[in-house]
């Protein structure tokens, strides 16, 4: 099962995706997750260079996340499809077969870390910077915020999504450079990731009317607890 995973992260060992007509079948099901992963992969790298000083570049850093959602809702989708119809019994992807067990487990888990980490991004945004200092829950005596858990997020999201990059990158590489087998389906494939990038503009044009705020980074602020207490204060009068 290891060696699997290791032949198939270093682009050793692939899945013969059969080509069927329209599509592609798994073979062009294949080179859509593949470029769509590399589109989040140059997504992601530039969201964790706004960690690198998340005060003065809070809005690039809304910016990039905002985008990152289409995009990564169009990789869900994909890779959904696929293990729908290798486990409805569909005959090419049944051929194609699995991934390696390792990819297999590890899937779920980059899935749900990553809606959470872009899910709770977004609900910061939409509730707020007094909102998001609200206690959603109290576990073992502390308190988790909306910012608890978007950075509690990001840290399982970091842990599984690098190992799944360690097992994806080189193959999705070699899928996007080759030309064999022939697939039918590129024009509309390249058509998906850009409409992906480009709904994600228009959702960081609409979202960014509403980040005011968080723009202003009072909220990384050492004041922060007493501006808040203001703002709700003259909310409430």
């Amino acid at each position: 099962m290891a060696r699997q995973a290791v032949a198939t992260a270093l682009g050793r060992e692939h899945r013969a995706d059969p080509v069927i007509p329209s599509m592609g079948g798994p073979s062009g099901n294949a080179r859509l997750t593949a470029w769509t992963g590399l589109f989040l992969l140059v997504l992601f790298v530039a969201e964790l260079v706004t960690l690198l000083d998340v005060r003065g570049l809070i809005g690039w850093h809304l910016s990039v996340g905002v985008l990152l959602v289409p995009p990564a809702l169009l990789k869900t989708a994909t890779t959904g499809w696929r293990v729908v119809r290798y486990y409805t019994g569909n005959g090419p992807y049944r051929s194609a077969g699995p991934p390696p067990m390792v990819l297999r487990v590890l899937g779920p888990l980059v899935v749900l870390t990553t809606m959470t980490l872009l899910g709770s991004g977004v609900t910061l945004v939409v509730i707020g910077e007094v909102g998001s200092r609200r206690t959603i829950v109290t576990i073992l005596g502390q308190r988790v915020d909306w910012v608890t858990l978007h950075q509690g997020a990001f840290v399982v999201w970091a842990a599984a999504t690098g190992l799944h990059v360690l097992g994806r990158i080189i193959p999705a590489w070699q899928l996007t450079r080759s030309s064999t087998p022939r697939t039918p389906g590129t024009g509309r494939r390249g058509l998906a990731v850009l409409a992906s990038g480009v709904l994600g503009l228009a959702c960081v044009a609409v979202v960014l009317q509403h980040s005011g705020g968080w723009r202003d980074h009072s909220v990384f602020r050492p004041d922060h607890g007493q501006h808040a207490a203001v703002v709700m204060r003259s909310g409430v009068g």
